[in-house]
C-alpha cells in the first residue's frame, strides 16, 4: 500500500481541533467550580421552577368562561374575558405594579389550609356600579381614595359570585371551599403573605365595547398550592363532577333502540359436496327436528324455545336461556 503525507492544511485543522477540545474541557471545569450552579433534585415539588402549570391554566380558562355570568348583570352586556399564563414572583414585586388604591378581597381555601386574594381595579368597580344602577358603562373621570357604600355593595356581590365560580372551576381537580376572610383597599395593609414570599399570579383581562381593557387578578401563595404540586403538573384531571342524569337517560334510550337481528333455527342438516353438485328441483333433504328451537341474536345462540301458534300465526314460546359454548 502506498502512504500519503498530510498536507499543511490538514495538520493545522488537527491542531485546532485539539486546542478546541482542551478549551471545552477547561470551560466545563470552570462551570463545575462556579458558585452560581445550584443543585436540583429530580422529582422535588419546587413550584418556582415549574414551567407549565397545566392544571392551573385549565382552571383559569374554565373560570374565565364561567365568570361572564357574574359581570353580565352588572355591565348589562356580554364581556369577553381571557386568561393569561400564571406567573411566579415575590409579593413585593407584584405589589410594585399595583396602585395604592385597589379592591383586595382575601379568601381562605379550607381544604388546602391556605388563602388566595382577588384583586379588582377601582375603575372597573366604578364602571360596574354606574352600569348596574342604570348609568353609562364608563370609568370615572377623576381618581378617588375610597369606595362609596354602593360600590362596596357591588364589590361584595362580585366577590361572592367570583368565589362561587372559582369553586366550580376547581371541582374537577379537587373540591375546595372558599370563605371570605377580609377586604382591604391598600396592598401595604393586606395581611396576606410576607413581601419576600413567592406568589402565583393568575391575571384575567375583561374586554368591553368602546372601553379600554380592564385586568383583575387572582393571587395564590406558593405555599398554598405546594401540597398539590404533582396535580398541577399533571395533564389529566380527576373526574369528580356530578353525574349528568339527563345524558345517562338519553344514552340508555339510544341503546335500547338499537335493532338486533333475530332468527330461529329449526335444524342444521349437513350434505356432502357430491350431493350438493347433483341436487336438482324436487329433491328432498331429510332433517331431524330437535326438541327445542334455537333462537339466535345476531348469529349467536341466545334462547331455546318450542314451536307454537298464536292467533293463527306461527310463534315460538321461549323456554330457557341457551348455554354459551366455551371456546
Amino acid at each position: 500500500m502506498s502512504s500519503r503525507k498530510l498536507s499543511s492544511d490538514e495538520v493545522n485543522a488537527l491542531i485546532e481541533g485539539l486546542n478546541s477540545e482542551t478549551s471545552v474541557q477547561s470551560s466545563a471545569a470552570d462551570l463545575s467550580d462556579s458558585d452560581n450552579v445550584r443543585p436540583f433534585t429530580l422529582g422535588s415539588d419546587d413550584l418556582s421552577v415549574l414551567g407549565d402549570y397545566y392544571a392551573l391554566r385549565m382552571i383559569n380558562e374554565r373560570f374565565a368562561r364561567n365568570s361572564r355570568s357574574i359581570f353580565l348583570p352588572m355591565l348589562r352586556l356580554q364581556p369577553r374575558i381571557s386568561s393569561f399564563p400564571p406567573e411566579v414572583k415575590t409579593f413585593d414585586e407584584y405589589c410594585s405594579g399595583l396602585e395604592g388604591f385597589m379592591s383586595l378581597t382575601t379568601l381562605r381555601m379550607e381544604e388546602l389550609r391556605g388563602t388566595l386574594m382577588l384583586v379588582l381595579d377601582p375603575n372597573f368597580i366604578s364602571t360596574m356600579t354606574n352600569s348596574y344602577y342604570g348609568g353609562p358603562a364608563e370609568p370615572p373621570s377623576s381618581k378617588r381614595t375610597e369606595f362609596t357604600d354602593t360600590e362596596t355593595r357591588v364589590i361584595e356581590l362580585v366577590s361572592s359570585g367570583l368565589g362561587s365560580v372559582l369553586q366550580t372551576s376547581w371541582r374537577d381537580l379537587m373540591p375546595v371551599t372558599l370563605v371570605e376572610q377580609g377586604r382591604e383597599v391598600n396592598p401595604q395593609f393586606a395581611s396576606f403573605v410576607d413581601g419576600s414570599d413567592l406568589v402565583i399570579v393568575c391575571s384575567f383581562v375583561v374586554q368591553l365595547p368602546d372601553l379600554d381593557p380592564v385586568n383583575f387578578d387572582i393571587v395564590y401563595p406558593l405555599q398554598t398550592l405546594r401540597p398539590i404540586a404533582s396535580q398541577l403538573r399533571s395533564r389529566t384531571q380527576t373526574d369528580s363532577s356530578e353525574t349528568d342524569l339527563g345524558w345517562r337517560e338519553r344514552l340508555e334510550r339510544a341503546v335500547l333502540n338499537v335493532p338486533l337481528g333475530l332468527e330461529a333455527r329449526l335444524a342444521e342438516p349437513s350434505v356432502t359436496m357430491t350431493q350438493l353438485i347433483f341436487m336438482k328441483p324436487g329433491d328432498v333433504i331429510p332433517i331431524q327436528l330437535n326438541e327445542a328451537v334455537e333462537i339466535c341474536l345476531e348469529g349467536q345462540p341466545f334462547y331455546l324455545g318450542e314451536l307454537g301458534e298464536v292467533a293463527g300465526q306461527s310463534a315460538i314460546n321461549l323456554m330457557k336461556r341457551a348455554e354459551t359454548k366455551s371456546e
